[in-house]
């Protein structure tokens, strides 16, 4: 297993730049963020342009790579792929597509992203909706030899009431979304605030692990106690904002990290643990992120095996 992280910690800086710091500071992967230019919106980053790849930049980015000794473990693009909006559902489709595109050209295994959700929908209307969505975005995957990965974030801020925005936030929908050919890019700081016990919900799984995160969590119960489990509901000016959790880099958080690399290796997983750098206390700059990263590092490179 490797050691990696998704870039999109560092949007301000290019792809080269975070490549040369991550080979010098003891990583051995990268899962590269492919959003189109969002401007500022928060947690994405545009370190590939997927929609105008073409083979000179394939030549580039493999170049890049193999000089530092780097794997690609995974395209980064998580978004809503069944947006209320029909011209932005189709941009996002659109864009997923030119990820899988993208993957395939320079050889990497998979691409991630997000079901998504339309708020003003049931559940069952939302996964009868994907079902038809995601059936070209598989095949095509298929086709190119590429595994379309679902990340199980709960993406609450899509929701206008804090509700799951993101339909694979537990193992029933896991098994929803095996069925349609997607595989789990698995982070297990989400299942925690779920009340999932995330070692227990990986352990029958693991072979339809592509890809996995490390995100850790750090909870307030007392404050839980005072919002519930939606989160703040009076004052909540910030969609992301839950009140009584709060993201952290491995280590730091409450996930048990020995217990739940010992599970992916049971399972025979064999590729990138990849670093998901959104911990409010170390962002902010890049000097912050970067002892973030450190402190990543720190906590999960002696429970890899080399």
């Amino acid at each position: 297993m490797k050691l990696g992280f998704l870039t999109s910690c560092l949007p301000r800086l290019t792809l080269p730049e975070v490549a040369d710091w991550a080979s010098t500071h003891g990583y051995q992967a990268l899962e590269v963020a492919a959003w189109p230019d969002l401007g500022a919106r928060p947690f994405t980053a545009t370190h590939l342009r997927a929609e105008s790849f073409g083979a000179a930049d394939a030549e580039a980015t493999l170049r890049l790579f193999d000089d530092r000794n780097l794997t690609l473990s995974s395209i980064a693009y998580y978004d809503n792929n069944l947006h209320p909006d029909p011209a932005e559902r189709s941009a996002v489709n659109s864009h997923v597509l030119a990820c899988i595109e993208t993957a395939a050209q320079l050889g990497v295994p998979t691409v991630g992203t997000f079901i998504g959700r339309d708020p003003g929908a049931t559940v069952a209307q939302n996964l009868r909706q994907a079902e038809r969505v995601f059936a070209p975005l598989v095949d095509r995957a298929g086709e190119l030899g590429v595994k379309l990965v679902i990340e199980n974030c709960v993406m609450e801020g899509w929701h206008p009431d804090g509700y799951p925005g993101n339909l694979a936030y537990s193992p029933e929908l896991w098994e929803w979304m095996f069925s349609l050919g997607l595989y789990l890019n698995f982070d297990p700081s989400h299942l925690v605030w779920m009340g999932i016990d995330p070692v227990e919900a990986l352990r029958p799984y693991v072979d339809k692990v592509a890809h996995a995160q490390a995100k850790d969590i750090e909870v307030f119960p007392e404050k839980r106690n005072r919002y519930g489990y939606p989160g703040m509901a009076v004052n909540r000016t910030d969609p992301w904002d839950v009140g009584w959790w709060r993201y952290r880099v491995p280590g730091l958080g409450e996930v048990d990290w020995a217990r739940l690399i010992d599970v992916l290796y049971e399972g025979n997983y064999e590729g990138v643990m990849s670093v998901e750098h959104e911990d409010p206390v170390w962002g902010g700059t890049e000097d912050r992120i970067y002892t973030g990263l450190h402190v990543a590092r720190r906590t999960l490179a002696p429970l890899l095996v080399h």
